[in-house]
């Protein structure tokens, strides 16, 4: 799997995104969620970290060069496959059954930034790395269910804030909006606190996946909704 790493440690497993800015294109989005479905079916992993090698970026969201190049050459099954396939990923973590956190190496920046809201615990280093949703500047608009789960995680006034003038947060910020559950001072710290976190979970899978279904049903919706988007394209605003 060459963008991505799994590895366990007692019963908290990883997901190591290893491919410097983890930008996000239809391979990345097919790999995520290959490593997804094969920790899931490990019985014995009763927590998930997501991480990345690269100690200043996490993940620097849509590559978007490479969906400008499909779009305009008019690659529009490529550009639908990899947006259903992201979609397939960012649902798949949202209802997960098991705890998911987001190890928070540097940056976080759009699909990226988004990526994380997906887990159910965020922790993230204050020493380096921001995390932005710099949409408004690149011209590309959320899908319906992306507005619907970045609610769950950051409250929905800084939510706006952060849409609407792409500004760029640090941790700590982040730490005083709920949005992240502990910022840390260093990577170091980062890595301990997350796993001493993760592997202090011991959940039935049923009533877990369970809560979520039920707490998360108007996201599922949400997904529905982006269908209609989709299938037009319409993910470009001049």
């Amino acid at each position: 799997m060459g963008r991505f790493k799994i590895e366990k440690k007692e019963t908290v497993a990883y997901i190591i995104m290893d491919s410097g800015e983890n930008k996000q294109d239809l391979e990345f989005a097919s790999q995520l969620l290959q490593a997804l479905e094969e920790i899931e079916n490990d019985i014995n992993v009763k927590a998930l970290i997501i991480t990345s090698s690269d100690e200043k970026n996490w993940s620097q969201g849509v590559h978007v060069e490479w969906i400008q190049k499909k779009f305009f050459s008019k690659n529009y099954n490529s550009v639908k496959k990899f947006l259903y396939t992201m979609n397939n990923v960012f649902k798949k973590i949202i209802f997960y059954p098991v705890p998911t956190i987001a190890e928070i190496t540097g940056h976080a920046f759009g699909n990226g930034a988004l990526l994380s809201c997906c887990c159910d615990f965020r922790f993230m280093r204050n020493d380096r790395g921001f995390f932005c949703f710099p949409e408004v500047d690149v011209k590309i608009p959320f899908l319906p269910s992306m507005i619907a789960f970045a609610k769950k995680a950051i409250p929905y006034q800084k939510f706006q804030e952060m849409v609407f003038t792409g500004k760029r947060y640090t941790a700590k910020e982040l730490e005083g909006m709920g949005v992240i559950h502990k910022a840390t001072d260093d990577l170091e710290q980062l890595k301990t606190f997350s796993f001493e976190f993760a592997k202090s979970f011991n959940k039935a899978r049923g009533i877990y996946a369970e809560l979520k279904r039920r707490m998360f049903v108007d996201i599922e919706t949400a997904f529905e909704k982006d269908k209609k988007v989709i299938e037009s394209l319409n993910i470009f605003v001049p």
